[in-house]
């Protein structure tokens, strides 16, 4: 029986040393090869196995603690009862398959890309944007600098799950994840190839002290997901506020709606089509320059339409509160060593002395609280922060 094992084993060894042969045979001359990644751990034989090295990295992203929580985590609109609005784990979907399109017609590692998708919102907090601004308020006021999820993403994959010990993923998608930003409007994209893990380290502690250092992705696949980032969300968000009643499709500005469409289908398209025909045989990424003027314009409307609406506002004044309270409460209680505290129980609780050692108590609330769903930090919030009726006697 062990032969047999050992004959199969090598079997399969074989076929991924077809797979990687193949990636360079076929894939474009920019695209990161699988053979080429990059771990700061050299992993066991009989770990890798037949899976290359950035499909392994999807299986562990996938199988995480932090990848589960993407199920009730805030895309845009929190505390809305609305099946139909995007979560953030839609989201990671959309950009995994936007993204992959866009590698394949450009000859990119597609198991890279996925990787990257499915990991690069991993840090986000509850609440969505308006709970990652709390929390940076916050982690500024106990000097641990700006909050940032790109990078808390990054920290949770490499320091807190598996309970501190990390998932040793390679320096490809830990960038990828960590230079995501789709945010920023960005018409074309040359990835910056000079990285390694103590630069990626230096990167995200810069980061931290000053939110105006750019960092973009060291390879084509990273570039492609932060492209997919924003054509994945901006033509969604607009179906979700149409479905809520905050804008109709003729609010959406004429010259955007003539060059990209008004419907989300059209946009990632038109998006696509264009990303893709400006940047064939190219070591960068681009829209073209109509395209660009057209997306930066939409990316306008809906921050002045839908991201700031008063309706989409109303209830953050009391969240930020809650951020503020909870955060206090976990402080105090790490500090007084309560061991029946949530923040005990519900996250401390066999994690590896590395972790505890290394990471000061605030520290440790602020990772505890990114992690949370919007469903577990309302119901922490109701248990630690509204008065309980006692029962009693007349």
């Amino acid at each position: 029986m062990r032969e047999d094992r050992s004959q199969q084993g090598s079997r399969l060894q074989v076929i991924r040393t077809r797979l990687d042969d193949r990636e360079e045979q076929h894939l474009s001359p920019w695209a990161c090869l699988s053979r080429d990644a990059v771990r700061k751990r050299e992993e066991e034989r009989v770990i890798v196995g037949h899976r290359q090295n950035f499909s392994l990295d999807t299986d562990r992203i996938l199988h995480s603690l932090a990848y589960s929580r993407y199920i009730d985590k805030t895309q845009v609109f929190y505390l809305i009862k609305n099946d139909h609005i995007t979560h953030r784990v839609l989201h990671v979907q959309l950009v995994s398959k936007i993204a992959r399109t866009i590698g394949r017609l450009l000859r990119l590692n597609e198991d890279l890309i996925e990787a990257i998708s499915l990991g690069h919102d991993i840090g986000h907090t509850p609440f969505g944007h308006d709970g990652e601004k709390f929390l940076s308020d916050l982690s500024q006021q106990h000097g641990l600098g700006h909050f940032f999820h790109n990078i808390q993403g990054v920290r949770f994959l490499e320091r807190i799950e598996r309970k501190g010990k990390g998932w040793n993923l390679t320096l490809q998608v830990l960038d990828g994840i960590l230079a995501h930003d789709g945010e920023v409007h960005t018409p074309a994209l040359h990835p910056d190839k000079t990285r390694d893990f103590d630069l990626l380290q230096k990167l995200m502690e810069g980061k931290q002290a000053n939110p105006s250092v750019e960092i973009r992705p060291m390879t084509l696949e990273g570039c492609a997901v932060r492209m997919a980032d924003t054509i994945s969300y901006v033509g969604r968000d607009i179906e979700d506020a149409i479905r809520l009643g905050l804008i109709t499709r003729a609010d959406i500005p004429q010259e955007c709606r003539l060059t990209l469409g008004d419907t989300n289908g059209t946009i990632v398209y038109t998006l696509v089509e264009d990303l893709v025909a400006s940047s064939l045989d190219q070591e960068w990424l681009s829209f073209s320059e109509e395209v660009a003027q057209a997306l930066r314009r939409l990316k306008e409307f809906n921050q002045e339409r839908i991201y700031l609406s008063g309706k989409v506002k109303m209830q953050t004044p009391k969240v930020k509160l809650m951020f503020g309270l909870l955060y206090e409460k976990y402080l105090q209680d790490l500090e007084k060593g309560d061991m029946d505290s949530d923040i005990y129980k519900e996250f401390l609780e066999g994690m590896s002395s590395d972790y505890v050692e290394t990471t000061s108590r605030p520290e440790i609330v602020r990772d505890f609280i990114s992690g949370m769903t919007d469903d577990f930090f309302l119901a922490q919030c109701e248990k630690h922060l509204i008065p309980q009726v006692l029962p009693g006697r007349y």
